[in-house]
């Protein structure tokens, strides 16, 4: 599916259409045009960019590749970014991610997805009802996309912190193993998050802190305002991922001092039992010659003497803050 824009900066109109608008574009210099393209033959895909738009043959192989690390590249006439949105079923930390390949030539943006992205599908709706979107420029166009693809992963970041203040209450309350499952699986994802911001991060120091094709020095603050919002994005996957591994401690350590408490029972029970299993055992052996069992109250003696030693022992243990 290829599907563009045209902006004619002349009368500020925006004309939504396919391949026909390349013509229009390609004769008419005060125009500006917006060309998206997913689930197209790759060979066919690879000519058509290169001959309508000059771009380099590397940069659309790295483009069409399923998995390739974000990145950032200058050419000739454009700029070439590769990031990675989430992609259009991610709504929760269990996310998955596309490619999305930005070409920013003066006065065209391409762009090339691997698959569904919410993010370029709602600003490809917005820009065609709304021109000044486009009479910014491709590059402020291709900014909008950089921050709403961090805007987008922060959403999803930023609901999992009720999540761990719940897990947090509940350990306390009410440890289960099922909490930690969910605690270990959390920071399996959150690493996940944080090596595509390193990346992101990376690709955006390097659009702040150069120079690159078809964006000028007007676009400084929209720059520094991605690279920000995703620095952010990116120290909340830290500390999300340190909150999320001592919660986990602090389970483990919840339930050491459970097992511990029990252990305490059972040694305090064990403790009170040895000695009146000791009597019982001496007073159960079969001899003749034992005096104790002449005697009519030595019976009840010897419960007197067991249940003595019983509360003197627990008696003992509280005193000391055993139990």
């Amino acid at each position: 599916m290829i599907r563009t824009l045209l902006y004619n900066g002349a009368s500020n109109e925006v004309i939504r259409g396919g391949k026909e608008l390349l013509g229009v574009w390609q004769q008419n210099t005060d125009t500006c045009i917006w060309l998206d393209c997913c689930d197209e033959p790759e060979a066919a895909e690879a000519r058509f960019l290169q001959d309508s738009f000059g771009l380099h043959p590397m940069a659309i192989q790295d483009a069409q590749r399923s998995r390739h690390p974000p990145k950032i590249e200058a050419f000739d006439t454009c700029t070439f970014l590769l990031l990675k949105p989430l992609s259009g079923d991610s709504g929760d930390l269990h996310f998955s991610s596309i490619q999305l390949a930005l070409f920013i030539g003066e006065r065209y943006l391409v762009t090339r997805r691997s698959g569904t992205s919410p993010i370029t599908d709602t600003l490809f709706d917005q820009a065609t009802h709304k021109a000044a979107i486009l009479a910014d420029g491709p590059a402020s166009v291709a900014l909008r996309l950089c921050r709403r693809l961090v805007d987008r992963y922060l959403e999803v970041l930023l609901k999992l912190e009720p999540r761990l203040e719940s897990l947090e209450a509940l350990i306390m309350q009410h440890p289960d193993d099922s909490i930690l499952a969910e605690l270990l699986n959390y920071k399996t994802e959150l690493k996940k998050f944080r090596r595509v911001f390193l990346y992101h991060q990376q690709v955006f120091g390097a659009l702040k802190s150069g120079k690159y094709p078809a964006i000028t020095a007007g676009h400084d603050h929209k720059i520094v305002d991605v690279y920000e919002q995703q620095e952010r994005a990116s120290s909340l996957a830290s500390l999300y991922n340190e909150m999320a591994s001592d919660l986990a401690d602090g389970y483990l350590s919840v339930a050491s001092h459970r097992l511990n408490q029990i252990m305490k029972v059972l040694t305090v029970v064990m403790a009170i039992f040895v000695p009146l299993s000791f009597l019982a055992g001496i007073y159960g052996m079969n001899f003749e010659n034992m005096p104790e069992l002449q005697s009519q109250s030595g019976y009840f003696i010897l419960l007197g003497l067991m249940l003595a030693i019983a509360v003197g022992l627990l008696t003992l243990f509280y005193r000391k803050k055993w139990l």
